[in-house]
């Protein structure tokens, strides 16, 4: 479904657990207020943004904190189905508090393989964008099958960038975005720019995650980054935690980690 780009640009943004929560592992509404207003604003610019929320899995534990049931799988389904709405009921408040209107698309990988579901994702994304409505995006965990999952939500990010011929994608976590060292050493240093032959894996740590606190870590997003930049679509890895991120990154300010292919 060919459809004309109605907006300046088309910015794709994902927003991880660990940007949204406290230390005590609790949504923190104020922050996602801060993603609203900023995605409010640059609608008032042209620019549409697209935005790939996780949370539903802590939106869940944090009302089902007590419960019995001992298969992780069915759990972490359980803790999607009640926090799933929870989230879209947070953002349909802030969004509806700036006078715009959002909707709810949730996916499997299936979605997106070639055919007619994919048609059908391509359409249900260019009529939200066509309507001026900001759609927020989450893997379906409540019926997502474990061997065909996605990675984590920056592989469904990036697969949406795709899908709606983006202008940028924007990786928002709890760093400033790759560093040299570890992130809290005070020798380490920013990487500002990364090529997409450029290895900067070397430099990453490991982390361990409890339940619930998403799949992906900082390899999962520069293998995603530089998948997507390599269909030309720049991708930035960004802390979403810092004043007006979004803003600047899409007005070109020198924000975070730049992850773009080089032209030959």
């Amino acid at each position: 479904m060919e459809v004309e780009k109605q907006y300046k640009k088309r910015i794709v943004i994902k927003v991880g657990t660990n940007v949204m929560t406290n230390k005590d592992n609790r949504i923190v509404v104020p922050i996602l207020k801060k993603l609203v207003d900023q995605i409010a604003r640059l609608y008032e610019e042209d620019i549409i943004c697209v935005l790939i929320s996780s949370g539903s899995v802590i939106a869940g534990k944090e009302v089902l904190d007590g419960n019995t049931i001992l298969d992780p799988t069915t759990r972490r389904q359980v803790y999607s189905a009640v926090g799933q709405p929870r989230m879209m009921r947070h953002y349909y408040s802030l969004f509806h508090h700036y006078g715009m209107r959002c909707a709810q698309v949730l996916a499997t990988k299936r979605d997106f393989a070639p055919g007619k579901y994919r048609d059908n994702m391509i359409n249900c994304y260019e009529g939200l964008l066509n309507q001026g409505i900001v759609p927020i995006a989450n893997e379906d965990d409540a019926v997502s099958l474990s061997m065909s999952m996605f990675t984590d939500n920056d592989e469904l990010a990036s697969l949406v960038a795709e899908l709606i011929h983006a202008d940028a994608l924007i990786l928002l976590t709890d760093t400033d975005g790759v560093f040299d060292g570890h992130p809290d050493d005070e020798d380490s240093n920013l990487i500002k720019t990364v090529t997409t032959d450029q290895a900067v894996e070397q430099f990453i740590q490991s982390s361990g995650k409890k339940e619930g606190e998403g799949r992906g870590g900082m390899e999962s997003k520069i293998n995603v980054a530089k998948k997507t930049a390599a269909k030309d679509i720049p991708t930035y890895i960004a802390n979403g935690k810092k004043e007006d991120v979004i803003v600047d990154i899409a007005r070109g300010k020198n924000v975070g980690t730049r992850i773009y292919q080089e032209e030959d």
